[in-house]
């Protein structure tokens, strides 16, 4: 196992900060898997998941069982790690430019389209190398100047050539769940009966442009732009939420390494026999505008009505919220209601809300116009 540090210059003096992360398996392996966690530094079960799922991966090294190579960033994001205040964690958001450290990211395909369109044969192997070769002359020609950037540059340089780009997440209050594209379905399946997710959720495009949005949109905007050449989704990459904010227990979040480990195994990118039985199966994958995004409209105090995993129907009661203000206040109680048939995913662990928070996931079965082309809570 190779550990590398790369440093990244602070905005300002006293800021400086490290990027540890680690390589594994054969260099010249033909399969290439990148992992990360805590892109949102406050989401830190993935933290936990990584440090157990690097113990297995070293093993598998020394027995010689990596049939791909490995970099895993346990802590991807030293930047909102550092992000303390008022003896709080902030690490959604760059502070200096107010950025979502999981929003924005570049969009690949325009940067290097053009450049491949030339160069695209009858060959798969063939346009699968010369558009990762393009995306690394492209971020060969960068030159980041601030923080945030020098950090992203980091990260994609280790992930452009990846087939399989996991992001390890977690939300609010959550059961596990997935978001990824609805080419990469059949694979991700198999990753949510290992990982026991509650649902997988498909879209093309969330809106945000989100980490793992980078990889799969790229192949699928250029098999779209030139139909004539075979263009396959070469990179399956995902958002794998790792319930919630409170879930980054010892026990818990190594049980979830061995089921990420066994999906790996599955995929025929970890040799020898299984390390747990194969999990039951789990709900097929839904599409992300189907997903209720419940909201408040006012200021108040949350008391729910419903736990993770209980079905509700449209109009059934969620939770009521306990004015605090205005002619009612303490008082009244104004019922959130869901907006559609479906599972209860994600709740808030905040009961304290304000306008346009939102306070559950209800993920449906048929898709909500009220949903508009932006998919993603914020």
């Amino acid at each position: 196992m190779e550990k590398l540090v790369r440093t990244i210059t602070g905005d300002a003096p006293g800021k400086t900060t490290q990027l540890v992360y680690f390589k594994l398996g054969p260099a010249q392996a033909e399969a290439k898997v990148y992992l990360q966690a805590a892109l949102h530094a406050d989401e830190q079960p993935g933290i936990l998941v990584l440090h157990h799922l690097l113990k297995r991966l070293e093993q598998a090294e020394a027995q010689g069982l990596l049939k791909a190579r490995f970099v895993v960033m346990p802590m991807v994001n030293p930047l909102g790690m550092g992000d303390l205040g008022f003896r709080q964690h902030q690490g959604r958001y760059d502070r200096a430019s107010g950025v979502n450290f999981n929003r924005n990211w570049p969009d690949l395909f325009k940067a290097i389209h053009v450049q491949v369109a030339g160069q695209l044969k009858q060959d798969a192997a063939h346009n699968i190398q010369r558009v990762r070769t393009a995306v690394h002359a492209w971020l060969t020609q960068q030159q980041p100047v601030n923080a945030l950037q020098q950090q992203r540059h980091w990260v994609m340089q280790e992930a452009f050539d990846a087939d399989f780009v996991l992001d390890l997440h977690c939300d609010n209050e959550a059961l596990p769940h997935i978001f990824t594209v609805p080419q990469s379905a059949e694979v991700m399946q198999d990753l949510s009966d290992w990982m026991g997710a509650a649902a997988t959720l498909l879209t093309e495009d969330s809106g945000g442009y989100s980490f793992d949005e980078v990889w799969s949109t790229l192949w699928l905007k250029l098999a779209a732009a030139y139909p004539d050449y075979p263009l396959p989704l070469a990179c399956h990459s995902a958002t794998l939420e790792y319930r919630g904010q409170f879930d980054t227990f010892d026990e818990l979040n190594q049980e979830d390494a061995e089921r990420l480990y066994g999906f790996l195994q599955s995929q025929g990118l970890i040799g020898g026999d299984l390390l747990r039985p194969r999990p039951p199966a789990t709900p097929k994958g839904t599409d992300l505008a189907a997903t209720e995004m419940t909201r408040v409209q006012q200021a108040g105090l949350l008391a729910y009505k419903v736990k993770l995993g209980d079905q509700v129907k449209k109009g059934e009661l969620i939770a009521d919220l306990i004015s605090l203000e205005g002619e009612g206040a303490f008082v009244e109680r104004v019922p959130v209601l869901a907006g559609t048939d479906g599972v209860i995913i994600s709740r808030n662990i905040n009961k304290y809300v304000w306008p346009g928070c939102s306070v559950a996931k209800v993920v449906g079965s048929v898709k909500l116009e009220t949903r508009g082309e932006y998919l993603l809570e914020d």
